[in-house]
């Protein structure tokens, strides 16, 4: 199909340039028409006078310009008198052959050369979730108003919904994933990042609804890592620690080298053996609670871990979520703050301070 649009394009290009030359080129006949034309401009600029249409000083100027030009069409006139056309139609061949060889051969030449024939089409929707920085505002604000006006475009909140993850946007992720199901069907790995979203919103916690959507995930497809992976969480929350141990296990030996989730998934099981991540059950205590209490109830679980830090500061893996922690709840100072105080704590610690940097990318709290 795009090779015929080409091919189109190709053809009204010469037909343009074609044209001019169909057209026989003015011979005496034209000329005359030329100087008929000027005289009758110096006659009419007369009658202006006398009418009073036109002051004289102007006159005079309209005069001589309209004299010159009467002047050179009657030289060209002379000029090209009893000329034979012989020479002219050869020209106009030649221009014939040029137009139809050069055209088609410069355009595909440079398409080929430059262009890339071979690549997908790539429309806005497409492009937002690899969109730079410098273009996502942007692009994000046209797939916005695209789905206000649309608002039956699955497809559009399933490119949304990513986007929104990547910039923080937790709730409305939810919500775009939570559309995007609803208009295209269930869909396993879609149904987990709505669950991931739904974690996210939570402050980290495996909240009932996410839980469920975990599930289902598992349900369609039993070895998606990510619904694993949270399920896995759920039962760290849940004070089950054997249960977490085990499916963090399972999923470091089902998982292929080079994943990038894998160094996720080792810290988790390092956390197990340290401490609990959230001890006596109440990050599953959280999660049975209504959206409105567990907000409260996640920011108590935040407040009384920082007290923890400020005390024994000797806690990677504590520092690691309180950051994390105040990000999600979009208390961006108090995260700057976290990670200074543990950047200073984990002084010496190589590992730690890799952590702490992506975090802070992740984030964007600077370097």
């Amino acid at each position: 199909m795009l090779w015929v649009a080409f091919a189109l394009m190709t053809g009204a290009a010469i037909l343009c340039a074609l044209w001019p030359l169909s057209r026989r080129r003015s011979g005496p006949e034209g000329q005359a028409r030329a100087i008929a034309f000027h005289k009758a401009q110096l006659a009419e600029i007369d009658r202006d006078v006398e009418r009073g249409q036109l002051p004289p000083s102007e006159a005079a100027g309209a005069r001589a310009e309209a004299a010159r030009r009467l002047i050179a069409a009657s030289d060209v006139a002379k000029t090209t008198a009893g000329a034979g056309d012989g020479r002219a139609s050869l020209r106009a061949r030649a221009a014939v052959v040029i137009v139809f060889v050069a055209i088609p051969l410069v355009t595909f030449g440079l398409y080929l050369k430059l262009g890339s024939p071979n690549l997908p089409d790539q429309p806005i929707l497409a492009r937002a979730g690899a969109a730079g920085n410098g273009d996502l505002g942007a692009a994000l604000a046209k797939i916005e108003a695209h789905l206000i006006a649309d608002p039956n475009d699955g497809r559009g909140f399933k490119v949304i919904a990513p986007v929104y993850m990547r910039l923080g946007r937790f709730d409305d992720a939810a919500k775009a994933f939570g559309e995007a199901l609803r208009l295209l069907g269930e869909d396993a790995p879609m149904r987990a990042d709505y669950g991931e979203a739904l974690t996210a919103a939570a402050g980290g916690i495996v909240t009932a609804q996410a839980r469920a959507a975990f599930e289902q995930a598992l349900t369609d497809r039993g070895d998606l890592p990510k619904a694993r992976y949270y399920i896995g969480l759920a039962a760290e929350q849940d004070g089950d620690k054997p249960k977490a141990t085990a499916i963090y296990q399972k999923l470091l030996a089902d998982g292929p080298a080079g994943a990038p989730w894998l160094a996720n998934v080792r810290e988790r099981l390092a956390g197990l053996e340290a401490a609990p991540a959230a001890p006596g059950g109440e990050a599953a205590a959280i999660a049975a609670l209504d959206p409105a209490a567990q907000q409260s109830a996640i920011r108590g679980m935040v407040e009384r871990l920082a007290e923890r830090l400020a005390q024994n500061g000797d806690d990677a893996q504590g520092w690691l979520r309180l950051i994390r922690a105040y990000g999600v709840l979009h208390e961006t100072d108090k995260a700057r703050d976290a990670l200074v105080q543990a950047r200073k704590a984990m002084t010496g610690n190589e590992t730690a301070g890799r952590d702490l940097d992506a975090l802070a990318r992740e984030f964007g709290l600077g370097s």
